[in-house]
């Protein structure tokens, strides 16, 4: 099955079976492998992605569902306007092993557009603690993550253009289904 996509602001085109995981098609086919396996199951958030703006876990996505879709991987957070969030990982020394890292990273500029979106503040430490209840940290007592993210928050708020909040999620893609395995694909841009 071909399928189209943008990832990290870059046309994509894969041609693999339609129900192979996205975590596995961004990390062996495309050579994105910011985003991480954990559990496998949906459950640790270790592989979290944007998808049309929404966070969602790309071992539960069939790559069929991402045809026509909008991606983006921790690779490419800081041109999306995430950046902001990665500085702050770094100084407040909330990044420990780095596996959960990337998905933290996603999981908290995805919490950040929707409260855009959505006219929320972002900066509520109970939004926060809820937009990143879906990822787990065997290294921290994640209070050095919420502390980065809030700090995070502040930069993206002081930007002097806000990153373009994400299109509203599109139906169908963020279907937690089974997949599996490798392919071939190319980035264009």
């Amino acid at each position: 099955m071909i399928v189209t996509f943008t990832i990290n602001g870059r046309s994509c085109q894969i041609d693999v079976p339609g129900d192979h995981r996205l975590l596995d098609v961004l990390r062996v086919n495309l050579g994105l492998t910011g985003t991480k396996e954990g559990c496998g199951e949906g459950e640790c958030g270790a592989c979290s992605v944007l998808l049309d703006g929404q966070v969602v876990n790309a071992c539960l996505i069939p790559v069929a569902q991402v045809d026509g879709a909008q991606i983006v991987t921790v690779e490419g957070l800081e041109a999306a306007g995430g950046g902001p969030l990665q500085e702050a990982f770094v100084a407040l020394g909330a990044a420990q092993c780095g596996s959960c890292t990337p998905g933290m990273l996603m999981s908290a500029y995805g919490h950040f557009l929707e409260s855009l979106r959505n006219g929320d503040d972002p900066q509520d430490r109970e939004g926060i603690r809820h937009a990143l209840a879906g990822n787990l940290c065997r290294c921290t007592g994640y209070q050095k993550i919420i502390d980065a993210v809030s700090k995070g928050y502040e930069e993206l708020a002081r930007m002097p253009s806000l990153p373009p909040a994400a299109p509203a999620p599109q139906t169908g893609h963020n279907d937690p289904s089974h997949g599996g395995g490798p392919g071939h694909g190319s980035l264009t841009g």
